[in-house]
């Protein structure tokens, strides 16, 4: 009796903290946007004239922003209160990059594209309505001038990914798989992780890539080879939105 009631506490706790893990990483997000958007308000009244800056501009600084608010809420506000330190091994960043992370690199693009293709025809006979044609909202649409497919490229297959993967397959799988199976903890951080992207296809597309990713981490040890694999995925979305619609254009013309 002992025994089963000190497993159903230790239990408990480890569902506490994993539910608390990941309202904690939605909490930083939310914060950071609303300290964005406090720092916006401030200086439009102090008279700074936003709506002049160019678009895709303005759109890759506050994606930075936003995303170093997240991780130095969602990292830092830990440490500071409780001093609960994240380590390297946390986050999975013990080594530099290898030879074996860029191979898997693509390796894991091909397992990704299959699971996210059967994941998403699974998706459109089960759930009604699911739209598979709905276009990717990315912040920079109507992007014109070479500088600013630059900015973009940047920020969309280079910041995003980086940050994204020592947020989530990092930080968040790494402390997950401590208080549950790692297959629950890859569960967790792909459930969220496709949830915050808003939309039911990218949700469902990026579900099946978390899976892979964590898998990776897995496999590695390490982060790395997850980010290159994003940053890949991530460039090839970035050369079907707006280089090879560019290029039609230019064809049309």
């Amino acid at each position: 009796m002992l025994a089963n009631s000190s497993n159903n506490k230790s239990h408990l706790h480890n569902t506490g903290i994993f539910v608390g893990l990941l309202l904690w990483v939605i909490a930083g997000f939310i914060v950071a946007y609303l300290l964005l958007g406090g720092g916006l308000w401030v200086l439009e009244t102090a008279g700074v004239r936003l709506d002049s800056m160019n678009g895709v501009v303005l759109n890759t600084i506050l994606a930075a922003v936003v995303y170093v608010l997240s991780l130095a809420i969602v990292v830092g506000v830990p440490w500071l209160i409780k001093k609960r330190a994240t380590t390297k091994e946390d986050v999975g960043l013990t080594r530099l990059p290898s030879w074996m992370d860029i191979l898997l690199a693509p390796a894991g693009f091909i397992v990704y594209f299959i699971l996210s293709s059967v994941i998403v025809l699974g998706a459109t006979r089960l759930i009604p309505g699911f739209n598979t044609d709905q276009t990717q909202t990315t912040g920079f649409e109507g992007i014109n001038q070479q500088y600013e497919y630059i900015l973009a490229f940047v920020t969309l297959v280079v910041v995003a990914p980086v940050a994204e993967e020592i947020l989530f397959r990092g930080y968040l799988y790494g402390k997950l798989k401590k208080h549950a199976p790692v297959w629950v903890a890859a569960l967790g951080t792909s459930l969220l992780f496709g949830a915050i992207h808003g939309q039911w296809n990218v949700g469902v597309d990026v579900f099946a890539l978390s899976l892979v990713l964590c898998s990776l981490r897995e496999v590695t040890g390490n982060i790395w080879a997850g980010m290159l694999l994003h940053m890949l995925k991530n460039g090839v979305a970035f050369y079907f939105l707006f280089v090879n619609t560019a290029l039609l254009d230019t064809i049309m013309k």
